[in-house]
């Protein structure tokens, strides 16, 4: 497969690169090798919560991979695929990982497919041959470690077993269990393909980010998500759900539980459609 040749940002600055990491408590690896991979998903995806907020606090969404960096990095924010993936993408590149990116469909009811651009995800070879590696940090509740790419058996994952399956044209599909995910184009991609795509979520009745805000970060016991005013927290397979009646309570919980200080609820006043 040809390699998308990465363009020089900001992210492969020294200082910008610790910063990011400092962010997600993650040390620098001393080579980009599986287990440095395993890590780095894993502190990524305890830390920085896959959200929409912008969607619904009309902010605009750039896919320009130094302001994603920016967004998590100084911003103490989150984002969806294109933005988590995106920035993550760079960090592992400043680190010395081989990085792809794919695009993918998602499945939804019924098993209809999502539209093009549905999904991004990052295709990652490490220094020690392993892999190639499927990473993944925007997919919300989804596989914590790197998913094998060339094998078609079933991978074990503390959030269920996973497995690539052929697909028509060259494509796979990724199960979880026997419910189907995406289905994965491999052909390289860049970031300004996804454009039309985050256009589309962040503006069509038809997509679900746009119904309402949502916001979830997974824990050490399970997942605390905040969907409007309900808070949805999971500890060891238990689900427990709280409703917020007033405004300071959801601002709270966003400080407490993402570390993030919004200048009001996300309720999608002033929305705008720029991307």
């Amino acid at each position: 497969m040809d390699e998308e040749v990465p363009q020089p940002t900001h992210t492969s600055a020294p200082a910008r690169v610790d910063a990011y990491l400092q962010h997600i408590g993650a040390a620098r690896p001393a080579r980009a090798d599986a287990e440095a991979l395993r890590e780095l998903q894993l502190r990524h995806l305890m830390t920085v919560p896959f959200e929409n907020l912008s969607i619904h606090l009309g902010q605009d969404i750039v896919l320009e991979e130094d302001r994603l960096v920016d967004k998590i990095v100084t911003d103490h924010r989150g984002g969806f695929c294109y933005e988590l993936n995106g920035a993550f993408a760079g960090l592992l590149r400043a680190l010395g990982f081989r990085v792809v990116l794919l695009q993918a469909r998602v499945f939804g009811d019924g098993g209809r497919l999502g539209i093009p651009y549905d999904h991004v995800a990052l295709r990652v070879e490490t220094e020690d041959g392993t892999g190639p590696w499927l990473a993944d940090v925007g997919f919300g509740d989804h596989a914590l470690r790197p998913l094998a790419l060339d094998s078609r058996t079933e991978q074990d994952d503390p959030c269920g077993r996973f497995r690539f399956r052929e697909a028509p044209q060259g494509d796979l599909d990724l199960l979880r269990g026997s419910s189907r995910e995406f289905r994965l184009d491999l052909r390289p991609r860049v970031l300004a393909d996804f454009r039309a795509g985050a256009w589309y979520h962040r503006t069509s009745p038809d997509s679900h980010f746009t119904r309402s805000p949502v916001c979830s970060r997974r824990t050490a016991e399970g997942r605390v998500t905040l969907r409007d005013r309900t808070l949805i927290t999971t500890v060891r397979g238990e689900r427990y759900e709280k409703e917020l009646a007033a405004d300071a309570e959801v601002l709270a919980a966003y400080r407490e539980h993402f570390g993030m200080v919004l200048p009001r609820l996300p309720d999608g006043r002033d929305a705008i459609a720029t991307v």
